[in-house]
């Protein structure tokens, strides 16, 4: 576009579109300093390196009119994922899990019910046999052996519960609760929840008794075991039902915290101080007892069934459906859900 011309002694020259051209004496070619066509072929090029923006918000590809290649658009940069939840933003996310579990059909609710009984059963069997086979330890210095009780055991066990995705009915009175609370969940959904994941913890809990008295590894000592049990089935009710409050409210907050951490560390560590305090505590969980006094009675201890289920299991299931229900989940629906909000007039 550009116009040549060489030296015939004149100082200047139109050329193309009229422009003045400056004559160079050599025998180069002489370019035009403001010509019309750079301009237009300049405004061109800066209108094709324009780029589009998308309705979502992206960068478009580069138009490739003036030979350009094409450029993909750069993916967008996820957020970071916070290493820790505010206090509201678990209470959505444990209203979130609770309408999950509720939307679960019974035969898969059972099914990880049972997983839940077997991991909780898991935590239990390495507790006694750790941390319940300190006798001296016991005898000497007996608060440090109930750390270890607390400390070896139940956290291991509520840990597989959280990262394998089994159902828990201890902590089921606080999540789905708190997703009837939200209008995530209802009634219904929150009954079939608690019904179908009970049934699978004792169903989880009494397989595990029967793998573990299959074993032996009880049976050259079996009256260490028959201890605890003895111990469990010898409150009376009201002790019993407060002592369920007491822990369930405790093994909740693990797993409200675990909810708001994201790694596997600090998920542990969260899980771990609430559980090992309530058992160094000696309050009663009862998925944790569908485990300890039916292999006592397995063994051969001296409680019956009926011991079992009435003077146990009854009121510690009361009182870990107040802990959940009442203790955690009213509280924090009426801190940071609908229960706190004002009504309308």
């Amino acid at each position: 576009m550009f116009v040549s011309i060489r030296s015939t002694g004149a100082p200047a020259h139109l050329g193309w579109a009229g422009e003045a051209v400056r004559v160079s004496t050599s025998p180069f070619v002489a370019r035009p300093e403001r010509s019309f066509v750079r301009r237009a072929f300049f405004r061109a090029q800066a209108a094709d390196l324009t780029t589009t923006t998308s309705t979502n918000g992206t960068t478009g590809a580069l138009p490739s009119r003036v030979g350009l290649p094409t450029i993909a658009p750069s993916p967008a940069t996820p957020a970071p994922v916070p290493a820790l939840l505010l206090p509201p933003a678990i209470y959505q996310k444990a209203a979130a899990l609770g309408q999950a579990k509720t939307q679960l059909p019974p035969s898969k609710i059972l099914a990880l019910g049972i997983l839940g009984g077997v991991f909780i059963g898991f935590g239990a069997f390495l507790a006694m046999t750790v941390g319940g086979a300190c006798p001296g330890l016991a005898a000497t210095n007996p608060g440090l052996q109930k750390m270890v009780l607390g400390a070896f055991g139940l956290p291991f066990g509520l840990l597989m519960v959280l990262i394998c995705g089994a159902e828990l009915f201890t902590g089921n009175t606080a999540l789905v609760t708190t997703a009837v609370y939200e209008r995530k969940a209802g009634l219904k959904g929150l009954l079939k929840n608690w019904f179908w994941s009970y049934s699978g913890n004792l169903l989880g809990s009494l397989l595990m008794v029967a793998l573990v008295a299959s074993t032996g590894i009880f049976a050259v000592a079996p009256a260490k075991v028959w201890g605890t049990g003895v111990a469990k089935t010898s409150l009376t009710f009201g002790q019993a039902f407060t002592r369920g409050i007491l822990c369930n409210w405790l093994v909740c907050l693990a797993i409200w915290q675990a909810s708001a951490a994201s790694t596997l560390a600090s998920k542990a560590v969260a899980v771990w101080f609430p559980i090992s305090a309530f058992v160094a505590m000696g309050l009663e969980h009862s998925v944790a007892n569908m485990f300890i006094i039916p292999l006592c009675i397995v063994l051969g201890g001296p409680i019956t069934w009926s011991q079992f289920f009435l003077a146990n299991l009854l009121p510690v299931t009361l009182g870990n459906i107040v802990g959940g229900a009442v203790c955690v989940a009213t509280a924090f629906s009426f801190s940071f859900g609908r229960l706190g909000q004002p009504k309308a007039a």
